[in-house]
């Protein structure tokens, strides 16, 4: 699959009495077999949802297509193809894919529909924001800037929003912008996060409870549906609430109205809802993990935070703003990076995004120096001693602690996968099929895998 002739997203404009925007190619999605040829959409945002379900942005009728099949994404890296686990799967260009970068013409084939989707010289113009701060989020690439102005739209109604984006690229922070650029802004911000919580205490968590409702209930409680009264709701990683509660949320986010754990009164509610999440919503649909219906209660605007290593640009600026930060709270002296410090703190993956940026300005101000991570410290074997474990000698070097698990996991995860390819294909002369049989994968997968970190090229 040849890589794209010209760039999804182009470069600023100034325009007349609009100030700096963004230019973006829309994209043709044409249905050239099946049930619903000729059938047409253009793509103009920066998604579109393929699937038999109604509510998707384009609805089919072939029986062989999932519910929710397949989605096309913008990014900087190019117009995505992603599988959303469907049944009978999605080819592009005769090739079953999972994730992929689309060429400027590809022919797809979802179940007995075939389609043709085309990027044109036709864009759609995004307005940016003038500043490159909204609250907590900070950034002047123009993917920052276009998110900010999209955020305080939205911020002026009281519509539903999920926000979704990988762990540490700042869900909590657009959600905090949400609520304070709105109308609710003198009200309280409530933050739950459904994957930190016991299963448990979940329910009174969010719903309250009353007094003697179960062991340990000495008095009433209010939850965070009543905290929030007046204010907005953030429950961060939705998609990890208990299949048994969705139906019980679906149920307050359509009534505004809750009932305490043990309790009989019905309460009125009057407040902003905003989710986040880390995973694909509508891959656990598909896996029934989470109710169709609440996702799209929950789905009416969509945000997408941008990672981190789609904004390099942005790093100089979040390093002297932390350094900035961490000078007036300690009262020292502010720490200068060095030329070569930046130019490695721009080159890293960061798979813990913002957060994990943070941590390590917040060591390099503590030691004075750039801590290396595993990944791009200088190369020094570390001889195990006798006896000891050669594995855990490896993994002592490369897992930080402080890194939350969920960011440790991934991190480990991709390093591991990126090394593991890297020497297979060395190893082979790039001959996928060898490759394949020595890894003992089947070589769809390991095409799947080199398509993950943009590695085909290396085959």
């Amino acid at each position: 699959m040849t890589q794209p002739s010209k760039p999804v997203t182009t470069f600023v404009l100034d325009q007349p009495g609009q100030g700096e925007v963004l230019l973006q190619h829309k994209v043709r999605i044409s249905v050239t077999e099946g049930p619903d040829r000729g059938r047409e959409i253009v793509m103009e945002g920066d998604r579109l949802l393929i699937g038999t379900h109604p509510q998707n942005d384009l609805a089919l009728t072939d029986p062989a297509v999932s519910r929710h099949h397949a989605k096309l994404e913008i990014t900087q890296r190019g117009l995505l193809l992603q599988d959303l686990g469907s049944t009978n799967g999605t080819v592009a260009n005769d090739l079953l894919v999972d994730l992929v970068r689309l060429p400027s013409r590809t022919d797809l084939q979802l179940g007995k529909t075939h389609m043709r989707v085309e990027l044109l010289d036709e864009t759609v113009a995004h307005p940016l924001a003038t500043t490159g701060r909204l609250g907590g989020l900070i950034g002047q690439t123009p993917i920052m800037r276009s998110l900010f102005t999209r955020l305080k739209r939205t911020a002026a109604t009281d519509i539903t929003v999920l926000v979704e984006g990988e762990s540490g690229t700042g869900k909590e922070l657009a959600a905090r912008a949400l609520h304070d650029e709105s109308p609710r802004r003198d009200g309280l911000f409530v933050v739950v996060d459904c994957g930190a919580l016991p299963r448990g205490l979940i329910e009174s968590e969010l719903f309250g409870h009353e007094r003697g409702a179960f062991t340990g209930a000495e008095s009433s409680r209010q939850g965070a549906f009543e905290q929030a009264h007046g204010g907005t709701l953030f429950l961060d990683e939705i998609g990890e609430l208990d299949v048994e509660l969705q139906p019980r949320l679906l149920r307050i986010i359509e009534s505004r109205a809750i009932k305490r754990v043990g309790g009989t009164q019905t309460r009125e509610v009057d407040i902003r809802i905003i989710a986040g999440t880390n995973r694909q919503l509508e891959r656990r649909v598909a896996e029934g993990e989470f109710r169709e219906d609440l996702f799209y209660r929950l789905a009416v605007v969509r945000f997408t935070m941008p990672p981190l290593r789609e904004r390099r640009e942005d790093i100089p600026l979040l390093v002297r703003h932390f350094l900035d930060n961490l000078s007036s709270l300690g009262g020292r002296q502010a720490v200068k990076v060095s030329p070569q410090q930046m130019e490695r703190l721009m080159h890293r993956p960061w798979p813990g995004n913002v957060r994990q940026l943070r941590n390590a300005v917040e060591r390099l101000a503590v030691l004075e120096t750039l801590v290396e991570s595993a990944e791009h410290a200088p190369a020094q074997a570390r001889v195990p001693m006798a006896g000891e474990d050669v594995l855990g000698a490896a993994m002592a070097g490369l897992v930080q602690s402080g890194q939350p698990y969920k960011v440790m996991r991934a991190h480990l995860l991709e390093r591991f996968e990126r090394e593991y390819l890297t020497a297979l294909l060395e190893r082979h002369q790039g001959n996928l099929t060898q490759s394949a049989r020595a890894a003992e994968i089947d070589r769809v997968y390991l095409l799947r895998l080199l398509d993950k970190y943009d590695m085909r090229d290396r085959s």
